[in-house]
């Protein structure tokens, strides 16, 4: 794959950014006594695809304020969202090749590197996000952070979003509703076999073309939790949602390994105690923003939102149930069993 094979070169070159805009030494201009007691700034570059508003948007806004607060002059955090410097399949390859420095990408897109993180795609496995909560701080769950140092990216933490909705043409209460219709999905391999077990069309797509794609009919469903939909309008053009809460979105803050690994032992330690903070405030947040974004599109009159009962989500459930049974064993049986344990 070019992705790997861009990761080994870099891995091999040692070309992975260590300073200033990913090259150069950083120090500033002047005679050589002032550069040598000026501290070099460290400049974090940290796309990622969503509205400022939304939990991964907050998040990432409050970890540039909080870092370059208790470190000026030593540190400064670029953020660049909605899709502004690359989209999210991209920004995972910059990672490891050292064109960024700190990613936060949905789980969902690392199935290209590890098939582990596909157990967060499993459908209903998560009733909600304290379930997932209690499996990401369990041994196998925070194990997962380190499982990709071998390829120059390394976790620091998860970031909720909140869990999927379905919205389409019309109302999607039992899986034949979904029979026909093209779906917008991620580039996940799990996802497309969770569409194609109730009969839809997978058509993977970045998210920043979605809007388009609706409103155009190129596809005609999607898949996503409430604050994506409403801050991206996807509810403008799309009359129907389900709450189903069937899946779960949440992102891997990660950063280049070689990046952080030639930080001042001072400064790592500070800006990860920095993001844990951030983490904790906006893992707490999540939830509400999603709600207060669902009533914002009930408020709107645009789409009908129907919540699905326990009796109709055990109907989607045994539709989809095919999917465990393909899955399972890629992901690892052993890394299921402590999701399901963690989720009860």
């Amino acid at each position: 794959m070019v992705l790997q094979a861009r990761i080994r070169a870099a891995l091999l070159v040692g070309v992975l950014c260590t300073v200033v805009g990913c090259g150069g030494s950083g120090a500033p201009s002047g005679d050589a006594a002032s550069a040598a007691v000026e501290p070099t700034l460290y400049v974090i570059k940290f796309p990622h695809v969503v509205a400022t508003g939304t939990p991964k948007g907050q998040m990432a806004q409050r970890f540039k304020e909080l870092a370059e607060e208790r470190f000026p002059g030593r540190v400064r955090v670029e953020v660049y969202p909605s899709g502004q410097l690359m989209e999210d399949t991209e920004s995972i390859e910059a990672l490891a090749f050292g064109e960024v420095q700190m990613i936060a990408t949905s789980v969902s897109l690392y199935d290209r590197l590890t098939q582990k993180f596909q157990v967060f795609d499993l459908p209903f496995l998560f009733s909600d996000l304290a379930a997932v909560e209690r499996f990401q701080s369990s041994p196998e769950g925070s194990a997962l952070l380190t499982t990709l140092t071998d390829r120059g990216i390394l976790g620091l933490a998860f970031w909720h979003n909140g869990m999927k909705q379905f919205s389409g043409p019309r109302p999607l209460i039992e899986p034949n509703d979904a029979r026909g219709l093209k779906f917008r999905v991620m580039e996940s391999d799990i996802i497309q076999a969770e569409i194609e077990a109730i009969g839809g069309s997978p058509q993977k797509m970045a998210f920043g073309e979605v809007f388009q794609a609706l409103q155009t009919g190129t596809v005609d469903a999607q898949e996503n939790t409430w604050s994506n939909i409403y801050s991206a309008k996807f509810y403008e053009v799309q009359p129907y949602m389900t709450e189903s809460n069937h899946g779960y979105i949440g992102y891997y803050v990660a950063v280049n390994d070689a990046f952080w690994k030639s930080l001042p032992d001072d400064l790592r330690a500070g800006l990860e105690a920095t993001l844990a903070e951030v983490t904790e405030w906006g893992n707490a947040r999540s939830e509400t923003i999603n709600q207060e974004d669902k009533q914002r599109i009930i408020d709107s009159g645009r789409s009908q939102v129907t919540v699905l009962t326990p009796e109709q989500q055990a109907v989607w459930q045994d539709a989809l149930r095919p999917v465990w049974d393909e899955f399972s064993d890629r992901i690892g049986r052993d890394l299921v069993d402590a999701a399901l344990a963690a989720a009860q």
